[in-house]
């Protein structure tokens, strides 16, 4: 551990800060599988602000500020159709 400290030249506080996080279940699982599958149900066109409207719909009130974070997380980004 203490190699490991030295090493990556971080504070001891740090590390240990860094371990208990990684033991920690994931609080969002569920909103991101939500998320992942109006994704995929609109082909990809929704953009944070739409999601987060459609969870709204769906019964889950989320912050656009943590859907758009979420789907940063997650690679997804809005595709802009061709207008004609």
């Amino acid at each position: 551990m203490k190699a490991l400290v030295v090493f990556a030249q971080i504070p001891r506080s740090t590390y240990y800060d860094i371990v208990k996080k990684m033991n920690r279940p994931d609080l969002d699982a569920d909103l991101k599988a939500e998320i992942q599958t109006i994704y995929d149900e609109h082909e990809g066109r929704y953009g944070y602000r739409r999601i987060r409207d459609e969870l709204a719909n769906r019964g889950q009130k989320v912050n656009h500020k943590k859907v758009q974070r979420i789907m940063k997380e997650l690679r997804l980004k809005c595709l802009v159709r061709m207008k004609k």
